[in-house]
């Protein structure tokens, strides 16, 4: 699509990776991110606390540029505590608890390669590594669990997923939970592989179906028959 120069200056405003940027331009300028983008600064002028900070909010499409995607790994909204989220899904910063969660991750990661449990709960490592830990909802007020929903995040995370279903082949994308399995109805099976379980809440993953998935050996097995380096889960390297 060529831009007009007033629309590549909006463009160049977004704090967004350059392959993702080209590859989401017609979302990224259409009337959709516009009333998004309106609501954000409607929310910010009321004084509310917006997690996580503006410079983190595409910040698992920046550690993860789209041509490096290995894995997504599907979350729902942002942690919506003080200095957890940091723009990863399931992801804390470190020195923060892990939230019961991500605990669940880590012990089925255990159960699954041997893996220890890690110290702390920043999952940049995995990003870095071509894990797409991505939010259907990419922003949250404070305290306020699921507040962003459906204020438009949600249609750019579909046409996001499309890229990666249209443009990209062998992806693992790790679906927990319901939500992210309706989301995920859109991905194509024939060309990608598409895992999915429990979420590892404590209230789903107790009630069975998520301990025993084998979604990081199973991931890996994926890509090493696709001829792509696997994955090293480990973080604390």
């Amino acid at each position: 699509m060529s831009l007009t120069e007033q629309q590549q200056a909006q463009l160049d405003k977004i704090q967004l990776d350059a392959s993702w940027k080209g590859a989401l331009s017609d979302f990224l300028l259409s009337p959709k991110m516009d009333e998004l983008r309106q609501f954000l600064i409607a929310e910010k002028n009321a004084d509310k606390v917006i997690y996580p900070p503006s410079s983190l909010i595409f910040n698992a499409l920046n550690k993860t540029p789209l041509n490096h995607v290995k894995v997504v790994i599907l979350g729902q909204d942002p942690y919506h505590g003080p200095n957890q989220a940091h723009g990863l899904s399931f992801s804390v910063q470190k020195g923060l608890a892990l939230p019961p969660s991500l605990r669940n991750i880590f012990h089925e990661l255990n159960a699954d390669l041997g893996i220890p449990i890690p110290k702390h709960g920043d999952l940049t490592r995995w990003a870095e590594q071509g894990v797409l830990l991505l939010n259907a909802v990419l922003t949250v007020e404070a305290g306020q669990p699921t507040s962003h929903q459906k204020q438009g995040w949600e249609d750019f995370t579909d046409h996001l997923i499309d890229v990666l279903n249209e443009q990209c082949e062998h992806i693992v994308f790790i679906l927990w939970g319901a939500y992210a399995q309706r989301k995920g109805q859109r991905i194509d099976p024939n060309k990608h592989l598409i895992l999915k379980a429990a979420h590892p809440s404590p209230l789903a993953a107790n009630r069975g179906g998520f301990f025993g998935c084998k979604v990081f050996s199973k991931a890996n097995n994926y890509l090493k028959q696709n001829g792509i380096e696997p994955i090293n889960w480990q973080l604390d390297a």
